[in-house]
């Protein structure tokens, strides 16, 4: 979580930076330093928009968090700045995700040791930022064909 001493809308910078990953998911976010479990990757400032997610046209609901189911803030969508919005998919994912005490702020946490140089990845399916799902229908439900790792 963000650093106390510094408020509870703190930014925390990122310790990834994006680049291309290589394969056709285009760019990523990978680790600049090895990160411990449990350590805060990036608190991220989020962008509410007053619309529930499930009425947002399918292109912003690829780019968005769903923040009622999320945070607990009926009829509300996020956009995450910083990083926040390039994570990509994985199951199980290195990383999860979950609103800061502010509910402005969006953070991700390493659910696991991650080396330098390794992609971060967050988990689509997961309700509640979750690194790892049964159900894996995020691509199915917002139309987005998987693109091979």
């Amino acid at each position: 979580m963000p650093d106390p001493a510094l408020g509870p809308s703190a930014i925390h910078p990122a310790l990834g930076h994006v680049k291309d990953t290589g394969t056709p998911k285009g760019r990523g976010v990978f680790a600049s330093r090895a990160i411990e479990e449990g350590e805060v990757i990036e608190v991220c400032p989020v962008v509410p928009l007053a619309t529930p997610y499930a009425e947002l046209p399918a292109e912003l609901q690829r780019m968005v968090f769903d923040w009622q189911t999320l945070a607990r803030m009926p009829g509300t969508s996020v956009l995450a700045l910083g990083y926040g919005s390039l994570y990509n998919h994985a199951n199980p994912a290195n990383a999860r995700y979950a609103p800061g005490p502010d509910r402005l702020t969006l953070v991700v946490t390493a659910c696991s040791p991650i080396s330098q140089g390794a992609e971060i990845t967050l988990n689509y399916n997961a309700t509640q930022g979750a690194p790892v799902s049964i159900a894996d229908n995020w691509f199915a439900a917002t139309g987005v064909t998987p693109l091979a790792p």
